[in-house]
Parts: structure tokens; sequence; C-alpha cells
């Protein structure tokens, strides 16, 4: 099934050279000039992605992920103009799954989409039940579980746990667990993995998985326990 990707971008001739590129890619696209039209779009055009613009008007891009959190998983591609590293760091922990700094090539935000949207389950998945501890993962049907209960991820956070759980006593690098997430010698930051690490931690944590990562200082991450908190 072709994909929908909603762009938003307060800049014209941005939103015609990402519908260029994406659709010649073959996804389908609609677009919002601003932060109210784009919580409109996603609304009623159900989108697969959304990329979205952080210096927006009406209501800047942080703004709209933060509300889009409250009842959607729906995968986002931030695109900032800032060097502030902040204003990045603080879209992954409100939930972004990525992150392209303008000026940008369209190709690079073409293998973003596609890296992400493979991992939100555009793509081949493992068809098996994965448990640990408390947690069952299913990729087949992007589903997690703790204790029972379902738990919501985003693309990212689902991809990441599925990588740990899939073999709990290996330890893992941040530089492995970035290329398992953006592909081999992919340019992601140390700080987007752990943004996306610690927001998956909290989410299991709250939700009754005690210990559920181990981190061994200079070394790397594993698994922890995962009993029940």
């Amino acid at each position: 099934m072709q994909a929908k990707i909603l762009v938003t971008d307060d800049d014209p001739q941005i939103r015609e050279v990402l519908r260029i590129a994406l659709e010649r890619a073959g996804y389908a696209t609609v677009a919002a000039s601003d932060g109210r039209a784009a919580l409109a779009s996603a609304a009623t055009a159900r989108p697969d992605l959304i990329v979205l613009d952080i210096g927006l008007p009406e209501m800047d891009g942080l703004e709209v992920c933060r509300r889009l959190r409250a009842s959607s998983q729906v995968p986002i591609l931030f695109l900032t103009a800032r060097d502030d590293e902040i204003d990045r760091i603080l879209g992954l922990e409100l939930g972004a799954d990525d992150y392209v700094t303008k000026p940008f090539s369209p190709r690079e935000v073409v293998a973003r989409i596609r890296a992400i949207l493979k991992r939100a389950g555009h793509g081949p998945v493992e068809p098996r039940l994965m448990r640990h501890g408390v947690i069952e993962l299913d990729p087949a049907a992007y589903d997690c579980r703790v204790a029972g209960d379902a738990l919501k991820l985003t693309a990212t956070e689902h991809a990441l746990l599925s990588r740990l759980i899939r073999r709990p006593e290996e330890v893992v690098t941040r530089r492995q667990l970035a290329d398992a997430l953006y592909g081999a010698n992919s340019a992601v930051s140390d700080r987007t993995v752990d943004s996306h690490f610690r927001n998956l931690r909290r989410k299991l944590s709250d939700a009754g998985c005690a210990d559920p990562f181990e981190t061994l200082h200079g070394i790397g991450i594993r698994m922890g326990p995962c009993a029940k908190g």
C-alpha cells in the first residue's frame, strides 16, 4: 500500500521540492503551511508519516508534536533551520523519530523517511513474538505489552526495543544501535540515540517493568531483568 506523507512547512518552495521528491519515490503527499493546519490535516488525512518544520507560524512544530503525541504515535520527522541543538533534542524528547537540518538534500529526506517507515512496519519485519521478563514484543503486529497491558511506542522506540530484546544478553554500543535504527555509517549522533533510549526506559518503567536495561559504563547497553515492578 502506498504510504501517505504530510509535509508541513511555511515555505511553499520547500513544500513543492519535497512533494516532487516524495512522489517520485512512490509516496502520496498532502501539505500544510502552518501548525494548526498540520493538526487538522493529521486528523483528516491520517498520514503514515509527518514531515514537520519546527519554525512554523500559528503553532510551532514542537507544540504540534506535543499535541499529536497526546493521542497518536504517527512517525514524525522534524525539519529545522536552527543551529541550537536544544531544539532538536527537545523534539526527540517529545517523541519525534528523527530530524534533518536545513539546508537539506531532498534525497536525504526521502532516505530518512524510508528508514522511519521501515521501522514503523512499512517493510520486512520479524513475524515471531519476542518475550523478555514482563515484556512481550510482536514486530509483525507492531505491538508491545508489559505484564499484559498494551504500551504505546513510537516507531523508533519499537525498533530500539526490538534490537535489544532479540538478543537480551548481548551488550550493544550506541554506534551499533544507531546503525540498526538508521543504517550503517549513519551520521546520527549519540545524543539522538540517548534521547530515544531515555524515552523508552521511562515508558517501560512507568508501565511496571523494573530495571528494563542495564548500562555497562564505557561498554554499552543490554536488557535488564524486566521483572514486574
